[in-house]
């Protein structure tokens, strides 16, 4: 293999995970006290998130496939509109079958589940070999955003992977070394729905190169406007 060859090799190259307890906890001196390592196991519904509600000998108000709209609510039969936004299953599943109850269904016995998360969404571009824009599933982390766009390119600059996030505060980025996530001596942050991955790669445009290596400390999230 000639010397570029194996540069070029490098460049993409993970070195082998490090034998022992994997980073799980922010290190707060790298900033990373924002980033959440462990997801919320009470899933809260979202704007086009997909469930079904299913109400037990009732086909008729059973729908198999509902999708929430942007307003956060969805429509059922026998009893309308129902807010959804923000509500866990449990929440939304109590509430229809009250309203079922008051509207003289006797004793409604009602199951609501989940069968599209529509609302996760995660663009990943630069330096993998499928760019695109692709759902994902509660809890996802940065590996998983990138293995779902097939990977980092051999080339691609490791550890210069940003995530962009849109906050209260508007939109913040974050850096990562993704070799170091590889060995798990850095956190696998959760990504959350909307959030933009940029792995660095040598094509991208000079703006972007110098933007990745201009970021601050791994793993802090800084206020950017464009």
């Amino acid at each position: 293999m000639s010397a570029i060859a194996a540069g070029l090799a490098a460049c993409g190259a993970t070195p082998p995970p490090a034998v022992g307890p994997v980073a799980t906890a922010p290190v707060q001196e790298l900033g990373q006290g924002d980033y959440a390592t462990v997801s919320d196991n009470a899933y809260r519904l979202r704007p086009s998130d997909v469930i079904s509600v299913s109400v037990f000998r009732e086909p008729d108000l059973s729908v198999a496939r509902l999708p929430i709209g942007s307003d956060g609510t969805i429509s059922l039969p026998l009893i309308g509109a129902v807010e959804t936004e923000g509500k866990t299953l449990e929440a939304l599943t109590n509430e229809v079958t009250h309203r079922f109850d008051i509207s003289g269904l006797r004793r409604p016995s009602v199951s609501i589940n989940v069968i599209e998360y529509a609302s996760h969404l995660v663009t990943v571009e630069g330096g993998v070999e499928s760019p695109g824009v692709y759902t994902f599933q509660p809890g996802a982390r940065l590996s998983s955003a990138l293995a779902l766009a097939s990977g980092p390119t051999r080339v691609a600059k490791l550890r210069e992977v940003a995530i962009f996030r849109e906050t209260d505060d508007g939109m913040r980025v974050a850096k990562f070394d993704y070799a170091a996530v590889s060995q798990g001596t850095m956190i696998d942050p959760v990504i959350e729905p909307g959030d933009r991955v940029v792995v660095g790669i040598s094509s991208l445009s000079q703006f972007w190169q110098d933007f990745l290596r201009a970021l601050p400390a791994f793993g802090m999230f800084t206020r950017v406007r464009f």
